[in-house]
């Protein structure tokens, strides 16, 4: 069921007041995700396009803390490397394996296999294999939190490496319980986009169109129950961004082109619609889970709810109205946010202290073209796009260039850096002291040491084309390109590199220093 929220007239009211400081609606039609936008007209209207998800991400290798899992479609096998030893093993899985997760336990690995329609679940300190028949022609694979289910789907955005031929259904999900390998397909909303799992393991909702479709994965049969998400089937705004309640008593949609977020019963399977100022671009949940957060970037506001009572009063925070910031991204626990967007070439961010709600502006070398945070919410990681702002300066080093610009949150100093391409990749160590990205075209791994804030680069045999690190030390490696298989693993701590390469023929391992 569908409804108006009984408090929305309450949530107007806080937005129309004048203690918040904040401006009027405009009208705007076109919203996003996560960075800044560019001077607003005299006429105060959002005229920025959609704000974009992060560009560099890639489907890559899976990694446990002893071990990085490697699919391999042409030979229809999945290698096993062992860390620190990087001792290698291989063993076969269905045909064409084109993903390969962990679990959050590290207990198993799991492959989609798209060219037998199947998933392969392996154990991973034994790489004993069981493959498990699923519905055909899915390229989309998503594990639950607790380690305990996998669930596929058909994703139309998404590349596809084969297809069974036959029919194509736009509706359909299987799930497989890792443990028993029992497999459940199902029905859900027209297009599956993503599945979000709840914190207690026992929901999974999977995000469509129009609608959510909540799974009890407690029930001894699973079956989906959907809730729609518009009053209008037919005219439903797409969803863009679903979080789900610590507690697992809500789920929270930014559905596309409204001035509502959508408020879910995960129990009661009841909808809310709640205004959220003009134009809302982004959706996140705070790092305690106390608070989500949504910016609404056509009325220059902050909107916070009570991720536990939701229809709760919202703080609402006014944001500097010159700059259309269009994204928040948290850092960390450090009591700190930042506000950026990529909607339009504007060379400058923001930090918001979340205790204080004070927000500061700062300048950046080039616009946006995404962002990190390490782990430790100590440093952000700019990468810029190759266009410059209007009133860039043309003989700036900077102009017409790659680049990107390392920040330090606690003193904002700033080390911008001129690259010689596009970066294709990044990643960070677990502990927030390195962060390792790739540029297109180039056989380097590029170091960043977050507490000295300088750049290090180094030397592969051969072009990378995925960087990843191993969970809780300072290791990352790079898959690389190679007809049996190369990957290579850095130990930032210590400098040194070592390289696997032919993944099934005569492996062998390459000390540098």
């Amino acid at each position: 069921m569908v409804r108006r929220s009984p408090v929305a007239f309450l949530v107007l009211l806080a937005a129309c007041s004048a203690d918040n400081g904040l401006k009027g609606s405009s009208d705007t039609s076109d919203p996003g995700l996560e960075f800044d936008a560019g001077d607003t007209p005299d006429d105060d209207a959002d005229t920025g396009g959609s704000e974009t998800e992060d560009p560099y991400f890639k489907l890559p290798p899976a990694a446990t803390e002893s071990y990085v899992f490697v699919a391999n479609p042409d030979r229809d096998t999945v290698t096993r490397i062992k860390v620190p030893e990087l001792s290698v093993d291989t063993r076969d899985v269905g045909q064409n394996p084109t993903q390969v997760q962990t679990t959050g336990d590290y207990r198993r690995a799991v492959t989609l296999n798209e060219g037998s329609d199947d998933v392969s679940i392996i154990d991973a300190e034994t790489f004993e294999v069981r493959t498990v028949a699923i519905r055909e022609n899915f390229n989309a694979m998503s594990l639950s939190t607790d380690g305990l289910w996998t669930a596929c789907w058909y994703n139309p955005d998404a590349e596809s490496a084969s297809s069974s031929g036959g029919i194509q259904t736009f509706n359909e999900v299987s799930f497989v319980n890792l443990e028993t390998g029992e497999h459940t397909p199902m029905v859900v909303g027209f297009n599956p986009r993503s599945i979000r799992w709840s914190a207690d393991g026992t929901l999974a909702v999977v995000i469509s169109d129009a609608s959510l479709a909540i799974v009890d994965l407690t029930a001894s049969t699973l079956v989906p129950e959907l809730v729609p998400l518009a009053e209008d089937e037919l005219n439903a705004p797409a969803a863009e961004e679903v979080e789900l309640s610590p507690d697992s008593n809500w789920a929270f949609v930014r559905q596309f082109g409204t001035s509502d977020i959508v408020v879910v019963d995960l129990h009661g399977l009841t909808a809310d619609f709640v205004p959220v100022g003009d134009n809302p671009t982004d959706l996140d949940l705070s790092p305690d889970g106390s608070e989500v957060a949504v910016m609404s970037r056509g009325s220059h506001e902050l909107w916070l709810f009570d991720a536990v009572d939701p229809f709760a009063t919202p703080r609402i925070v006014a944001t500097p109205p010159d700059t259309t910031y269009g994204s928040v991204l948290y850092a960390g626990s450090s009591g700190k946010a930042v506000l950026y967007t990529n909607a339009t070439l504007t060379s400058q961010f923001a930090t918001w202290d979340t205790t204080t709600d004070v927000i500061s502006e700062h300048s950046l070398v080039k616009p946006v073209k995404t962002m990190a945070v390490s782990p430790t919410g100590g440093s952000l990681l700019v990468f810029h796009t190759q266009e410059d702002a209007d009133d860039a300066d043309t003989s700036s080093a900077f102009y017409g260039e790659w680049a990107l610009t390392l920040v330090d949150l606690d003193d904002f100093r700033q080390n911008p850096i001129l690259l010689p391409a596009e970066p294709s990749g990044y990643s960070t160590s677990t502990d927030g002291n390195y962060g390792f990205y790739l540029i297109d075209g180039y056989n380097f791994l590029e170091v960043l040491d977050f507490q000295t804030m300088l750049p290090e680069e180094i030397t592969l045999k051969s072009a990378p084309v995925f960087v990843g690190n191993l969970p809780e030390t300072d290791i990352a490696f790079a898959s690389q390109e190679h007809d049996l298989g190369r990957i290579s693993f850095y130990a930032a701590d210590q400098g040194t590199l070592d390289t696997v390469t032919g993944f099934e023929l005569n492996s062998q391992i390459d000390h540098e220093e």
